[in-house]
């Protein structure tokens, strides 16, 4: 089973959820702050960080961007109901998915699986490399490169990028994405898709142009090219 970084300072959700999770044979390493969860990284090598947005001193989001500027690892945010627009710069920062708390044991361990199948069985993946424009994506890999640079992705990222440009110039709604993507087969929140399509144009298109390879077909979703 995973590892598991969760970083949480209410006690007894740090204590309840750390506690079903190594019931179901997960090794989890517990934090009470952002500065203690980062510290935790680099020893325990989480291979999925659970991490609250409303920490005292770091906050969840800047934990988020830290944990980014060096990991892809998997994030999935725990979030109280009502935090909007904490949801949104989650996700913005590189968030995967979020949980509303208080979640039971057993969703929380359905999300986590939901997240790590993203890497282990990518939707639309064949063998073989594909040259898209300036973009060489290897499907077998599950890498991607612009103009000969590795661009690193969180597993999100590369799961939609992968799927989208499997079928270039298919149009696929919000709806689709979110169960293709992220398993999510009930009317979940289509900010999950938008956000993780904005960071994913900061990666791999120009800054300075209108997207070329992750276009928005306006009043239905997204598609892969044409280029």
């Amino acid at each position: 089973m995973p590892r598991v970084l969760l970083i949480e300072d209410d006690p007894s959700i740090r204590e309840g959820v750390g506690l079903g999770l190594r019931r179901r044979g997960h090794d989890v390493s517990s934090a009470e702050t952002g500065e203690e969860g980062l510290a935790l990284m680099g020893g325990f090598r989480p291979e999925l960080v659970l991490l609250d947005l409303m920490l005292p001193g770091i906050n969840g989001v800047q934990v988020c961007r830290r944990i980014r500027e060096t990991s892809q690892v998997p994030i999935i945010m725990l979030t109280a109901r009502g935090d909007d627009f904490d949801i949104v710069v989650g996700l913005e920062a590189g968030a995967d998915d979020y949980i509303v708390k208080p979640a039971r044991t057993e969703v929380i361990e359905a999300r986590i699986k939901a997240v790590l199948r993203r890497l282990s069985d990518p939707v639309g993946t064949r063998p073989g490399v594909e040259q898209h424009g300036e973009l060489t994506i290897d499907r077998a890999g599950l890498s991607v490169a612009k103009s000969g640079e590795r661009v690193p992705l969180a597993p999100s990222e590369i799961k939609l990028l992968l799927h989208l440009s499997a079928s270039p110039e298919q149009v696929f709604s919000r709806q689709q994405l979110l169960e293709y993507v992220w398993d999510h087969s009930y009317h979940a929140d289509a900010r999950l898709v938008d956000a993780c399509v904005r960071r994913l144009r900061t990666k791999v298109e120009d800054p300075d142009a209108s997207p070329r390879y992750i276009q928005t077909v306006r009043g239905f979703g997204y598609r892969f090219g044409p280029l």
